[in-house]
């Protein structure tokens, strides 16, 4: 067991440090695929499901849900109806640059988490939706699965069972919006990504309206560790409520960027002393945890929060991807929100009110103030916005445009009304 605080002699497994793994024969020397042959002969279904839960794993796509609950919520198995997995390879949030590593260096873990998820869930069929932006990670990944295939490791008689599955690669078309499970599936059935309203929920009509479950990458490279090591090893990882490995993207004004794998549950500060120190010598101003649209935090408030679910809820903000932008000192925080208001008017897809008109406002009001026309009460219009944003559309991106907003604004106000002319009301100062 590797608790945060014991990271110096953590080992990684999402992301060993072996040679040339991303290469079929590679990955098996590693025992890659042993496991899944183990599963096929002599695992139930619904024991695949039960090691899940009692690990503790949580989706690493955002949300944080107990993957295990999330696969009970299929209905039971009816052979006359068919049933699919969605593997969400689409990663556009900004400052989120893990999964792609996963597909570099280690794919056949991700198409054996694919499996192993599928035969917890009876079913016959993945498709693994890549960001179409990923050509060289969707050449490796084409290359990597027919190499699978040749093996009978995927595809009719498995392993020599009687279990057959695919995985279907689909390319996305570069929108953000595909990232949303319900876009997602919009997108694969050719449909413009248009989020869907809920209930119902995918895993009672999904694709095509079949029942459907969507993981995360990351969260299904974990799968194939929990049932090799057991459900115990993962859970006294990191954190006891978010446990397991976790992908940290640390990206900004540091020394070192890059993609880290560790315990969660790690201090801010231990992680920023491994990403090599704020660059240059200065003071850290900002964090933003887990990816462009959960809350900023100021650098007075990380001391002692710890990089899960429950630390960064207490602290105001939230795990998110674990994309870590680090800001220092000499960051404009006004600039900083302006581009990622741009971000998020250009996302939209459109179809809900407060969404395609509140964010175009936001970038509109924040763009005035960058440029030295906005006034006081700007402010007090923005934080108003997103109230009228926040919950009101069919998914969350609304919410996610709202977040940085409003704390951006409430924690850095200074640099704000700094920009700011005094309100005008009635033609007086």
């Amino acid at each position: 067991m590797t608790k945060a605080g014991d990271w110096q002699s953590y080992q990684r497994v999402l992301l060993p440090p072996v040679r040339n793994l991303h290469h079929l024969d590679a990955y098996r020397a590693q025992g890659g695929y042993d496991i899944l042959r183990t599963i096929f002969n002599d695992w139930k279904p619904e024991d695949v499901t039960q090691c899940v839960k009692k690990s503790g794993l949580r989706g690493r796509g955002g949300a944080g849900f107990p993957t295990g609950l999330k696969w009970s919520f299929m209905p039971p198995a009816n052979p006359a109806v068919p049933r699919f997995l969605c593997c969400n390879a689409d990663e556009s949030e900004p400052g989120t640059f893990k999964d792609r590593q996963l597909m570099e260096f280690n794919p056949h873990l991700i198409f054996e988490g694919i499996l192993i998820a599928c035969f917890a869930m009876s079913m016959k069929a993945c498709y693994l939706y890549v960001r179409g932006e990923f050509s060289s990670w969707i050449t490796l990944l084409e290359r990597e699965l027919a190499c699978a295939y040749d093996a009978n490791l995927v595809g009719t008689g498995m392993l020599g069972t009687n279990v057959n599955m695919d995985i279907i690669l689909h390319k996305g078309a570069g929108a953000y919006i595909c990232g949303e499970e319900t876009s997602l599936m919009e997108s694969l059935e050719g449909k413009r990504a248009y989020p869907r309203i809920k209930p119902p929920f995918p895993a009672q009509q999904g694709i095509w309206g079949y029942p459907t479950t969507i993981n995360n990458v990351e969260t299904l490279a974990c799968v194939p560790l929990i049932l090799d090591r057991g459900a115990d090893w993962f859970a006294g990882v990191g954190a006891q409520t978010h446990p397991g490995p976790i992908l940290y993207g640390i990206s900004g004004h540091v020394n070192r960027p890059g993609v880290y794998e560790y315990p969660t549950g790690m201090l801010i500060t231990d992680l920023l002393e491994i990403a090599g120190s704020m660059r240059g010598g200065k003071k850290l101003k900002a964090l933003v945890p887990g990816g462009a649209s959960v809350p900023v935090l100021r650098a007075d408030m990380i001391e002692g929060v710890t990089m899960d679910v429950e630390s960064l809820r207490a602290a105001g903000s939230m795990m998110g991807t674990a994309g870590m932008l680090f800001l220092d000192e000499d960051t404009d925080m006004v600039a900083f929100l302006r581009r990622v208001a741009r971000f998020y008017h250009h996302e939209s897809c459109g179809q809900c009110t407060p969404c395609r008109e509140g964010t175009g406002w936001m970038e509109n009001l924040i763009t005035r103030i960058d440029d030295g026309e906005g006034n006081l009460r700007d402010l007090d219009l923005l934080l108003d916005l997103c109230d009228q944003m926040e919950g009101r559309t069919v998914c969350a991106l609304a919410d996610a445009a709202a977040w940085p907003v409003r704390n951006t604004i409430k924690r850095f106000r200074n640099d704000f009304e700094k920009r700011c002319r005094p309100a005008v009301w009635a033609g007086v100062a």
